[in-house]
């Protein structure tokens, strides 16, 4: 079992599959805590200095994440806030929420694709498969997010989280 990414393009969905050696309620908790989430949310040489999460349905996750690494040169310094918006939550096994680009004070970032995603957490002989599929409105949407570097920091925030769930183990 390979703890590489998987990354599959379906005309508006980008689905993303990774096996994680870490028991699947750690891996649910890492993704519903704010503690676990400050810890490994976003690419390398970022930060997450606000996490506000309300995990329920209906709840928000509003957060920021701020460049702090000084190699990443026009980036340094620069904040990306997201807010999502939980609407099913199956404890260990499945989160679904829309994803925004917003402001510091939650607003709806105009212009900016938003994202419908289901993530599943599956049990595999004491290790984690997590499959996400994100929906955008269109493949263009979905070009969009992908053009602006999404999948190396998705690809770099998992490799975060897998870092983080072998140290709490």
């Amino acid at each position: 079992m390979s703890n590489e990414m998987i990354t599959k393009v379906e005309g508006n969905v980008l689905i993303l599959e990774r096996v994680f050696n870490a028991p699947r309620e750690l891996v649910f908790k890492a993704f519903s805590e704010a503690e676990h989430l400050k810890n490994w949310w976003g690419p390398r040489g970022w930060t997450l200095p606000v996490c506000n999460i309300d995990f329920r349905p209906g709840g928000i996750w509003h957060y920021c994440m701020k460049c702090i690494d000084k190699n990443q040169g026009d980036f340094y310094g620069a904040e990306s806030w997201g807010k999502a918006v939980y609407q099913v939550i199956i404890p260990t096994e499945k989160i679904d929420y829309v994803d925004y680009f917003s402001d510091a004070d939650g607003n709806i970032a105009e212009g900016m694709p938003s994202s419908q995603i289901s993530m599943l957490f599956v049990e595999q002989e004491g290790k984690t498969k997590l499959i996400s599929q994100s929906q955008y409105a269109s493949a263009e949407a979905l070009k969009t997010v992908i053009d602006m570097g999404m999948e190396q920091g998705i690809t770099e925030t998992w490799d975060r989280l897998a870092e983080h769930l072998q140290s709490i183990q």
